[in-house]
């Protein structure tokens, strides 16, 4: 796993050690932000559901004013903190939370990745609470 383009670009990113996450493929990722290329720069981004945290950071790389890096699991969470200090990005912050929890707060976002587990069972309710919530600008 690498970062594809902008200030980190090719810097390798830390993986998890057993398959309790499983990473966007490079080509999936490759996919997202060709879509999302011009709508990233001075934005506020989540990265729900972080994992490894490389979708957030795939757009600080590009540009991003800042990420909000959410996980439950607090392997998860250091795992995106080694990926942050790795990659010497600016403007991450992590949270060690639920989705619903978190997206409880209000804070308001330009761009939300949810890439959640497989076996998560509760999207349809993250999205709702999104609108709910009213927490994309």
């Amino acid at each position: 796993m690498r970062i594809i383009t902008g200030k980190a670009r090719g810097r390798k990113l830390k993986e998890p050690a057993d398959q309790a996450i499983r990473p966007t493929t490079s080509m999936v990722k490759e996919a997202i932000f060709n879509i999302v290329q011009f709508d990233i720069e001075g934005r506020r981004v989540l990265d729900l559901f972080a994992g490894t945290g490389q979708l957030g950071l795939e757009a600080l790389s590009r540009g991003a004013k800042s990420c909000d890096f959410v996980d439950s699991m607090k392997a998860h969470v250091a795992l995106v903190k080694e990926n942050i200090k790795s990659t010497e990005l600016d403007g991450g912050q992590v949270f060690l939370n639920d989705a619903k929890s978190f997206l409880q707060r209000g804070e308001r976002y330009d761009l939300i990745f949810l890439d959640p587990p497989y076996d998560f069972k509760n999207l349809d309710q993250i999205i709702q609470d999104i609108v709910r919530f009213d927490i994309l600008n």
